[in-house]
């Protein structure tokens, strides 16, 4: 029979995170997964962690709740560890939830410093909490999507606090992955716009006039507003909220409306290309060439894809992979056929994988 692990709920309160510009909680309660060997193996013995950053629109708890037809990720450790695919660690499930539906685990003066929530809080708060192995080359992150991207990017920007990274379909090649979804949130955006649209005569020069290209002109504020408002937003509507809490990580301006500048004109959806520009500088397919060393000092780099991604990631991957390959980076890169949804399965790849690179 298989030993099963426990869960641990703490509560941590941020001082990075108080006072965040969209008010978001600094006190936060989230899991923390020990495995079975923390309370039955030798006394004292400690262990690697694991850091699980999830996507989009999703908590630490969401991959700690029951699933339907599947296993969650609390019963998968217990599997591959009771399997012997992988030795025991410790796994951490932080809470980076946001009113903007999720974060990039990275600093945003839009958001919040979440990657430094990360970095110089949560780290030392569980390598405090519990008997860790309490340094970079025991400590590794993983993420599907917006996670993927947090865990590969936290990999090129602070590689002192992790020795190996996992990236599931990770956001990349902003161009395919974002560009090709923003009509869409400008089409959207247009039911918000003052004055309403009428049928009829448009003088587009006119319709411009008014507008300061990369900020809001008001409709963007009324969109936050009403989706505040909704019990049940659509697909479409949390589409548009999610290119705005992008634009929110990638191009944060204190002084802009909201917070953040847009990268397209609202009105004719022409591109902004110094707004794309800050955009492409946290695109990992171009941030490789300026973090070659910390990408070299990682001890295991994972990134998978499947090659039927709805969000067009697996373009990215490739060319993510390729920028590795020609920096002489060492990593594994891995395609299935599948879509973007419901890929947990794919960390039985990555966990074995993580924990031979961490384990002691």
């Amino acid at each position: 029979m298989t030993r099963a692990g426990r869960m641990v709920v703490v509560e941590h309160e941020s001082r990075v995170l108080k006072g965040n510009p969209l008010g978001d909680p600094h006190v936060r309660r989230f899991p923390v997964w020990l495995p079975p060997q923390y309370d039955q193996g030798p006394v004292g013995r400690r262990f690697p962690v694991l850091f699980d950053l999830v996507g989009y629109t999703g908590s630490g708890w969401s991959h700690t709740n029951w699933q339907n037809f599947a296993e969650n990720l609390p019963q998968r450790l217990d599997r591959l560890i009771g399997e012997r695919k992988m030795g025991p660690a410790i796994v951490v499930f932080p809470d980076c939830f946001t009113s903007l539906g999720g974060n990039q685990y990275i600093n945003s003066s839009a958001i919040g410093r979440y990657a430094d929530y990360l970095t110089r809080e949560l780290i030392p708060f569980i390598d405090a909490e519990f008997r860790t192995l309490a340094d970079r080359d025991h400590r590794g992150c993983f993420g599907k999507s917006s996670g993927g991207y947090g865990a590969i990017v936290q990999g090129m920007r602070y590689p002192e606090h992790w020795g190996a990274v996992a990236n599931h379909s990770g956001d990349a090649y902003f161009d395919f992955c974002y560009r090709s979804d923003w009509p869409n949130t400008l089409t959207e955006l247009t039911r918000y716009r003052k004055p309403e649209r009428k049928a009829g005569a448009y003088d587009v020069e006119r319709a411009r006039a008014g507008l300061k290209r990369g900020l809001d002109d008001g409709r963007v504020r009324r969109f936050l507003a009403a989706f505040r408002d909704k019990d049940r937003p659509s697909g479409g509507e949390v589409m548009v909220l999610m290119n705005l809490c992008m634009a929110a990580s990638y191009d944060p301006a204190p002084s802009a409306p909201n917070g953040f500048r847009l990268p397209f004109d609202l009105e004719t959806g022409e591109i902004i290309e110094a707004r794309w520009r800050q955009w492409l500088r946290h695109d990992p397919v171009h941030m490789v060439g300026d973090h070659k060393r910390a990408l070299k000092s990682l001890k295991a780099i994972f990134i998978d894809c499947g090659w039927r991604d709805q969000f067009h990631i697996h373009f990215g991957t490739r060319q993510l992979s390729g920028a590795l390959t020609r920096a002489g980076i060492p990593h594994r890169y891995e395609e299935f056929d599948d879509t973007h949804s419901g890929i947990d399965y794919r960390m039985d790849r990555s966990l074995p994988f993580l924990y031979r690179a961490l384990k002691p």
